[in-house]
């Protein structure tokens, strides 16, 4: 008997900002729609045990893009983008989502990132309480600095760097295949995409002063952080959540950044208890 995953691949056109998309995604499930978006270097496989769990997916229709310039989502044809450094900024990464749910006729979709996906999540909040009813932000954070982006992206800076660096955001107890995949998927990704997905991470998104705004009455907001994640800690978590009212902060033990990826039972453990409440709740039009 043929093994075989569950997941539905396809493309869809989308046009954002006056360019049009050709744009990949992955899904399966069927229920309360959930966009599962990747982190910065990153693409939609990094939600495949999401997407293969059929706790999930028997009653949430999951969907993972990849954003432009990653995974299997090419620059757009249209555009001389050779011409121009790739930056992610946060009002295009706001319009991909939303142009996602309205093509797909997603009704109030839950949205779930990590890292810079994460941060993505609260700025949705903020902007766009209506289009959602819940945001999940795994290792989200109110601001992360100005650093200098070059050794993301550097001729003298090899492929391999970003493997290194990804073993150094995977816990300790990480299992050895869950670590090595995660160092694979980094370093799939072209080389400035990590730049310029982080330059929306670094210079673009920041709720200091601003994140107490967020209502949560329109749309819930859960926040994720891992114990042994390098960029955010749980204090600081804390310290947002409590700036947001009516949030929900919940500490995952043994995890770190890219903890969707890096220990998937442990990371559901946490997660369910979230989508269980999300689904109990009324659905708000």
């Amino acid at each position: 008997m043929v093994k075989a995953d569950q997941i539905v691949c396809k493309y869809i056109h989308l046009n954002i900002q006056g360019i049009e998309y050709r744009v990949f995604y992955e899904e399966a499930g069927t229920g309360i729609p959930i966009i599962a978006q990747h982190s910065g270097g990153g693409d939609g496989l990094e939600w495949h045990f999401m997407l293969n769990n059929p706790e999930i997916t028997s009653r949430y229709r999951i969907i993972a893009p990849c954003l432009p310039y990653h995974g299997y989502s090419l620059p757009p044809e249209s555009e001389e983008w050779w011409k121009q450094e790739y930056r992610l900024k946060k009002s295009f990464f706001m319009e991909f989502e939303l142009a996602l749910s309205h093509a797909l006729g997603l009704d109030r979709p839950v949205y779930i990132g990590c890292y810079v996906g994460g941060n993505l999540g609260l700025d949705l909040a903020f902007d766009y309480p209506d289009e959602f009813r819940a945001v999940i932000g795994v290792g989200a954070a109110l601001s992360s600095g100005q650093p200098t982006l070059d050794t993301f992206y550097h001729p003298n800076v090899s492929n391999h760097y970003r493997m290194v660096n990804s073993f150094y955001f995977c816990a300790p107890l990480t299992p050895e295949k869950y670590r090595r995949e995660i160092a694979w998927c980094c370093m799939q990704c072209a080389a400035p995409t990590t730049k310029g997905d982080l330059y929306y991470y670094f210079y673009e998104h920041d709720l200091r002063g601003k994140a107490q705004f967020i209502d949560t009455s329109k749309c819930a907001v859960y926040l994720l952080t891992g114990d042994y994640d390098p960029t955010i800690s749980v204090e600081d978590t804390l310290i947002m959540a409590n700036q947001i009212e009516g949030s929900k902060f919940t500490e995952m033990k043994g995890l770190s950044h890219s903890s969707m990826a890096e220990n998937p039972p442990v990371f559901t453990k946490y997660l369910m208890p979230i989508l269980d409440e999300i689904a109990n709740q009324p659905t708000k039009k």
